[in-house]
């Protein structure tokens, strides 16, 4: 397939590497001296990355991966479940228990030993075995990644909020973001579709 959109919207293994980035920048905001809105708000930004992008990667990107070489995952559905346990664990701590930091730096962890083997491994291997695919995969993820953050973006913007340290800009700037994914969650989907 080799649309318009495919070619608009980044790869699969782009996407996971922007994933990745994200998730892990979120991480290194979170400090352990600020209020305790601030670190559920970035923490609990955090658990929803990882669990929209395990989706995404379990749903469409894995399955076209193991038809070219399923000994690259052997260990991926493993490090996925623990990384929602660590997640569950984490939101059951209230943000002034010690534990709670202790369990966002384990998952923090097991996130960077994740995305070390899949930027070393399984996305270079995706790029080599799946050239011609990774446009389409790549779309599949953008249209699914809406379904699943559209419902989510009350939920989205009150995090960024929290997140916020105060900057009135930055607030209003995460109210325009919320705004923006509640009209791809309605009319870009439309935009998708073709």
């Amino acid at each position: 397939m080799n649309t318009l959109s495919t070619q608009l919207l980044p790869s699969a293994t782009n996407m996971v590497r922007l994933d990745h980035t994200h998730v892990l920048s979120t991480f290194h905001q979170y400090k352990a001296s600020a209020p305790a809105r601030v670190r559920i708000g970035l923490a609990n930004t955090i658990c929803l990355a990882l669990e929209v992008h395990a989706q995404l990667e379990e749903e469409i990107f894995y399955p076209a991966v193991r038809e070219v070489a399923p000994e690259l995952l052997a260990d991926s559905p493993a490090e996925h479940q623990e990384m929602r346990e660590a997640i569950a664990r984490l939101r059951q701590l209230d943000p002034d228990d010690p534990a709670h930091e202790e369990q966002l730096m384990a998952l923090m962890r097991m996130v960077m030993h994740h995305v070390a083997d899949e930027e070393t491994l399984v996305l270079p291997a995706a790029e080599r075995l799946l050239p011609g695919r990774l446009g389409e995969i790549g779309l599949r993820m953008t249209r699914r990644r809406f379904e699943l953050v559209a419902p989510r973006s009350g939920e989205i913007a009150l995090n960024m909020g929290r997140a916020a340290s105060g900057n009135k800009l930055l607030l209003a700037g995460c109210t325009a973001a919320a705004l923006g994914l509640l009209w791809w969650g309605r009319a870009g989907r439309r935009a998708f579709r073709g």
